[in-house]
């Protein structure tokens, strides 16, 4: 009788911490839905209003907390600020790190072009700017081939929540964004 009471107590005492814990899940859960809703986005669809706009004001506190979804197989979301290179490019750092030294910014495409074949030649080398924003290394002088270089584009959609499907064993990548 005594270990049903000492249950009894216990059980009453966690209960609150409990139902907070399931309030979160739930919360968690609906931003996932929603999160990986794409076509409409969440921000025509009037059920996903409320617990994205939660989110976003929750993520302004100190010590803020992504909310989870255990049932969904997800935890917090991933953030890639940088949307892929146009085809033939490739991400490359930054032309200045300044303080961050020893990071990687991936904020530039990149290309070589090679025109020997075409008789072009650049007589001065070092560096120019197309009209389009993109800067042109010259390898040397009297060189025919230069690096481009062009900023990056961003994503408009920077966050992602990769969900696995367990019947197909595959995973899938959801890109969303937090502008109310």
């Amino acid at each position: 009788m005594r270990w049903i009471l000492i249950f009894a107590a216990v059980s009453i005492a966690l209960a609150p911490w409990a139902q907070k814990q399931a309030l979160a899940s739930e919360w968690g859960c609906e931003v996932l839905l929603c999160a990986a809703s794409d076509n409409p986005s969440w921000h025509s669809i009037a059920t996903c209003l409320p617990p994205m706009n939660k989110l976003i004001s929750a993520m302004k506190r100190p010590r803020f907390s992504w909310p989870t979804c255990p049932d969904g197989g997800s935890g917090k979301p991933g953030y890639e600020r940088y949307a892929d290179c146009p085809s033939g490019w490739n991400p490359a750092e930054a032309e200045n790190n300044g303080d961050r030294i020893g990071r990687s910014d991936l904020s530039r495409c990149s290309r070589v072009v090679n025109e020997c074949g075409q008789g072009r030649w650049n007589r001065f080398g070092g560096n120019s700017q197309t009209a389009e924003g993109v800067t042109r290394v010259y390898s040397g002088e009297h060189s025919c081939t230069y690096t481009e270089f062009m900023a990056r584009p961003l994503r408009d959609k920077p966050y992602y929540f990769d969900i696995r499907d367990d019947t197909t064993k595959t995973t899938s990548r959801y890109f969303f964004d937090l502008q109310k």
